[in-house]
């Protein structure tokens, strides 16, 4: 299929070489410098873009190379690519890239193709494990800096908040680990990315486990949100068993009033409560006032997490790349965020203040939240159907955008 935008892409004069997407996440992961040239249009480029502290990216259109080509012009507008090394290009599909890639070797540029190009991009994930016995693997999404988890224990495998781009990712991984999938928990009601939970719950209501359909479970209280179908539900201090290992679920609301999170072992997976750099905002939920949301994210991170036990080591359900540690994960003990992250040290009044202040609402949020509801169904075919992926464009929008830099 060509790229919608450049219905006819001409065969390059040369054959590129080409990068796979999760080579090029493992590559920025690893902080190894990246020359990108986006051959998209500027507003598709300012919608959605590979971003790094290694990045160095340039955009020219397409058509500017098409251009170029007849007018034996290319290595002007190749000049004009900032950074130095190899030069990947990036498109939509891998298509129009391709070309342009072509185009650039040609000309003598050491120049390679995104495969896939940003739709390929999207459903990069990376697998770390966080901690042993029992096992916990957090899964990056690099294209959103969202976050998921498992819990893996005796062969049986919990997973946490998936996204609905990973799906075949999860599958893949946990066969790998000899995992079973016997339940999946979203921590909330999600307003910023598709949910993977009734993809990998289809059929399911709170029946199912080993051998069969994983079993579907939300937080108790998300019956107010509209949801359908929501399987089984989890409140403060239940536990769960994955193979011999227990799994405790901790009420954390504020930036949801249903938003729990997990501890397994040692490890806390917050969702979205705490981050690395930053708090949850607490204006996302419908129909409730944002500042008795606000105080609920104040009593929360300065009181409910301080009932954890220890000091738990904090796995946030967003990241930004600059945050993450040498091994490529993005975790941190929570007497550590409490010296970092500056909201944390705010009293009551100031604390609201930060965290009510606008910020723009995630892209396409009520139409995200209405297929996460189960409400409305769009298409989820393999073939990266336009109708989902444009639903994820844009930053995720999930941090009170008053914390230095954010969180996505």
């Amino acid at each position: 299929m060509n790229d919608p935008d450049v219905p006819d892409t001409p065969t390059p004069p040369a054959e590129p070489g080409t990068v796979e997407p999760a080579a090029l996440a493992e590559a920025l992961a690893a902080g190894e410098s990246v020359r990108l040239l986006d051959v998209r249009d500027r507003d598709a480029v300012d919608r959605w873009r590979i971003e790094g502290a290694a990045v160095t990216a340039t955009q020219v259109p397409y058509a500017k190379f098409m251009a170029a080509a007849v007018g034996d012009e290319v290595g002007d507008l190749a000049a004009d690519v900032a950074g130095e090394g190899p030069v990947t290009v990036v498109c939509g599909r891998g298509e129009a890239s391709g070309y342009v890639a072509g185009v650039l070797t040609a000309a003598g540029v050491e120049a390679r193709n995104l495969a896939g190009g940003m739709e390929a991009w999207g459903r990069v994930h990376l697998a770390r494990v966080v901690r042993r016995d029992p096992t916990v693997v957090q899964y990056e999404r690099p294209a959103t800096g969202c976050l998921s988890y498992a819990a893996l224990d005796g062969g049986e495998a919990l997973l946490v908040d998936p996204l609905l781009a990973g799906v075949g990712e999860y599958r893949r991984d946990l066969a790998e680990r000899g995992a079973d999938l016997v339940a999946v928990l979203d921590t909330h009601l999600h307003a910023d990315h598709l949910s993977g939970l009734r993809e990998l719950t289809a059929g399911d209501s709170d029946a199912g486990g080993a051998g069969g359909t994983p079993r579907r479970l939300l937080p108790a209280g998300v019956g107010r949100r509209g949801v359908t179908d929501a399987g089984g539900t989890l409140d403060d201090g239940d536990t769960l068993t994955v193979g011999g290992a227990t799994v405790e679920a901790v009420a954390l609301p504020g930036h949801t009033t249903e938003m729990t999170g997990l501890v397994v072992g040692d490890v806390l997976v917050a969702g979205d409560s705490l981050f690395l750099d930053g708090v949850a905002r607490p204006d996302l939920q419908e129909g409730v006032d944002p500042r008795d949301q606000a105080d609920q994210l104040y009593e929360t991170l300065h009181d409910r997490l301080e009932a954890v036990s220890g000091d738990p080591l904090v796995a946030p359900g967003h990241r930004r790349p600059e945050t993450g540690l040498p091994d490529g994960t993005y975790t941190a003990r929570l007497s550590a965020l409490r010296e970092r992250v500056e909201a944390l040290g705010l009293d009551r009044a100031a604390f609201l203040e930060r965290v009510l202040s606008d910020t723009a609402r995630p892209a396409n949020a009520e139409r995200i939240l209405a297929v996460n509801r189960g409400t409305e169904t769009i298409e989820t075919g393999d073939d990266g159907s336009e109708e989902w992926v444009e639903l994820e464009l844009g930053p995720n929008n999930c941090a009170a955008s008053a914390t230095p830099e954010g969180a996505r």
